[in-house]
């Protein structure tokens, strides 16, 4: 039945946007987070991706596994020689983390997570519908 399909897809792309919220909270959360010993790396950006694969079952795209990663952009310093992560130089290398970016990133995970919650709502209804007449 292709409203079972719906449901899967629409189930999938939820779970996607979920995963992709979690990575934004990590994030923000460790967007302050330096480095413990002088000139050692600090918190570095964590990125999600996902592919699509065939459901062979329902026989539709649906999306894969996603993919961690890292954000390979280099990472800003700010000069404060009395900080223990200090380098030799008194800089202090700071998390590649932009909290505009990550703000950006959740509210498009937002819009994406409520759209297919109405797809999964309105396919609901649908079978509801489809129940009833048939009882």
């Amino acid at each position: 039945m292709d409203l079972d399909r719906a449901l899967a897809v629409s189930a999938a792309g939820m779970s996607a946007q979920s995963t992709r919220l979690r990575v934004v909270a990590e994030n923000m959360a460790n967007q302050d987070s330096l480095g413990q010993t002088p000139g050692a790396d600090p918190y570095r950006r964590r990125t999600v991706s996902f592919s699509n694969r065939l459901d062979r079952e329902l026989g539709v795209q649906v999306l894969g596994s996603p993919r961690m990663g890292t954000d390979s952009k280099a990472f800003p310093q700010h000069y404060d020689p009395s900080n223990p992560a200090a380098d030799d130089k008194g800089y202090v290398k700071r998390p590649n983390v932009d909290s505009l970016i990550e703000l950006m990133d959740m509210r498009e995970a937002q819009g994406s997570y409520k759209a297919n919650l109405a797809v999964l709502e309105t396919t609901r209804g649908m079978l509801m519908r489809t129940i009833q007449a048939l009882g």
